[in-house]
């Protein structure tokens, strides 16, 4: 029995008391019994296999004692099939205690679901856009984009695990200021100056700037040569190109693709900037004072109004915001997700304000905020990058510990929280780095199906629930009956992080198992029913360590 048919079969009891009008529901009403009971490991295991509050839940709302609602509740629970027993706690807690046959037949179910156990279609007909990293090109992807990346990345596959569209995007923020500072710092290189004081540095700065100089020499054109202004505009065209090449390039290396690479330029060029301020003028959202055209954000529970066309007749940045949520919109997405940086708080209430302007829900729009990454190394902070100046970079981190290692450490921590990534430990083969852990239980679930094979243990001989009865092995089955809770979680509170954790309590779970109970006979003892059936049990978690790393973009290897 998993955690949602213990779920549905606890519906089922309160719904049929609740249509016999017993005296202990109350006043409760079919449309009072939520439609998604929630159950729970208990933390000690002596109070049984899984635990529910529902009684509390319900019992002010019926009229009633919580704890006369759970006795109700447990009289009728206990007489399903696969419970052994029921108990009420305290103030209304029920605690269950299944049947062995009903707790060992998880791992029949999570092997015949295969990847498919722990999916849903709870989000199914969603599209879903969402953005992440969208750093400017104007240089290397630095460690914030790299957490957004893993990240990013995560969630996308968390959420079309639950049955969403997922557009993956990434926003080009090819039209501005700063694009102007990275075409003057390369022209300064390639003219061996140094980069103007609010220009960029770093050896990657020289290194495109060659290329930039190298690939016109190839057309017969002499960029040194030529007026500045002129040549700066090549290397505007030109190294921006190069650079966004090698970001999509060390993000490939990464694992993580974009669905859509949006140019913000093109939203300038194709007049969708105009029409959108032009839609807004018309609905009244926007008004003129001081010269200037101004939203009005307050409106919509945003701290100011935010001039969208300034005095001078020209966009302010909010403006190509404004026509990007539109053009999102238009292109399906029923939900945009962005993923920010730390410095962009502000960014929540005014993309919601913008959302509510053109006549959408506010709550089209969601903002995760993610903060820093350090890097440490010997117990000291590491601070410098040889190719990237002061920036330490993607690629940085990836010559460091490899990408499983950085993906894994980047992701397993929730974004709102500043984390520090060691070095040293992410690069021993011990059980201090968490993804050794997790990959190491993941190889040790494909050495013991080797090893079966080897003793003529075969699954397909033989399946008895009933014997998996060591408490390493209820601990396993309990580990294994929760992915589907975590995963739809994680989707729900758009979360990847709890994956990891979760994946790091079935690996801990499995390695106790892995000490203590034997699937290959010893010597000459014959091949029992418990080995065959601890089989099933080994290749169910291996299932869902295999799922749970993939959800992550992290390898699941099958020899360490």
């Amino acid at each position: 029995m998993t955690p949602a048919e213990l779920s549905a079969a606890i519906r089922r009891c309160l719904v049929e008391a609740v249509e016999s009008r017993e005296p202990a529901v109350g006043s409760l009403a079919v449309d009072d019994v939520p439609a998604d009971v929630r159950v729970e490991r208990p933390r000690s295991r002596e109070h049984g296999d899984w635990a529910t509050n529902v009684a509390l839940q319900l019992g002010k709302r019926a009229g009633v004692a919580p704890r006369d609602l759970a006795t109700a509740l447990a009289a009728r629970l206990g007489a399903v099939d696969g419970v052994e027993r029921v108990d009420v706690a305290g103030p209304g807690f029920l605690n269950v205690v299944l049947a062995a046959s009903a707790a060992g037949e998880l791992a029949r179910t999570v092997v015949e679901a295969g990847a498919a156990y722990g999916t849903s279609d709870t989000r199914a007909g969603t599209c879903i856009n969402l953005e992440f990293i969208s750093a400017n090109p104007t240089g290397p992807v630095h460690l914030g984009g790299a957490r957004w990346g893993a990240v990013g990345d995560a969630l996308a596959r968390v959420l079309a695990a639950t049955g969403a569209e997922v557009v993956r995007e990434y926003y080009f923020n090819d039209h501005g200021a700063q694009i102007d500072r990275f075409a003057r710092s390369l022209l300064a290189r390639a003219h061996g100056r140094p980069a103007p004081e609010d220009g960029y540095g770093g050896a990657y700065v020289g290194d495109i700037a060659d290329r930039v100089v190298a690939d016109a020499s190839a057309r017969g054109e002499d960029l040194l040569a030529m007026p500045e202004d002129a040549a700066q505009e090549v290397f505007r065209r030109d190294g921006v190109a190069l650079m966004f090449d090698e970001v999509k390039r060390d993000l490939h290396d990464f694992g993580v693709d974009f669905d859509v690479w949006f140019h913000e330029d093109s939203l300038h060029a194709s007049g969708a900037v105009d029409a959108a301020v032009e839609h807004l003028k018309a609905s009244g959202s926007l008004y003129e004072a001081d010269g200037a055209w101004w939203l009005r954000s307050t409106d919509h529970g945003d701290d100011k109004d935010r001039v969208v066309i300034k005095s001078d007749g020209q966009p302010a940045y909010i403006a190509g915001d404004l026509a990007y949520l539109r053009d999102k919109r238009a292109r399906g997405a029923d939900l945009c997700i962005y993923m920010l940086g730390a410095d962009h708080h502000g960014y929540i209430s005014r993309l919601k304000a913008a959302a509510a302007a053109f006549g959408d829900d506010p709550a089209v729009v969601e903002v995760l905020i993610g903060q820093m990454v350090n890097l440490v190394r010997d117990g000291q902070p590491v601070r410098m990058s040889k190719r990237n100046g002061t920036v330490v970079s993607l690629e940085d981190l990836v010559e460091a510990v490899g990408v499983d290692a950085a993906r894994y450490s980047l992701s397993r921590s929730s974004v709102d929280s500043t984390i520090d990534i060691d070095l040293d430990v992410l690069t021993r083969r011990t059980n201090e780095n968490p993804v050794f852990y997790v990959q190491y239980a993941h190889a040790r679930t494909c050495g013991v199906a080797r090893n079966a094979e080897a003793a003529g243990v075969r699954r397909e001989d033989g399946f008895d629930p009933s014997l998996l009865t060591h408490p390493t092995e209820s601990a396993v089955l309990a580990a294994l009956g929760e992915h589907p809770r975590v995963v739809e979680q994680a989707a729900e509170l758009r979360e990847p992080h709890r994956v990891a954790r979760h994946l790091e309590v079935l690996a801990g779970a499995f390695h106790k198992w892995y000490d203590e109970c034997r699937v290959t006979p010893i010597g000459e003892a014959p091949v029992e029913d418990v080995h065959r059936t601890r089989l099933w049990l080994a290749e169910a978690v291996r299932t869902v360590l295999a799922s749970g790393l993939g959800l992550l973009g992290v390898s699941a290897p099958e020899r360490m």
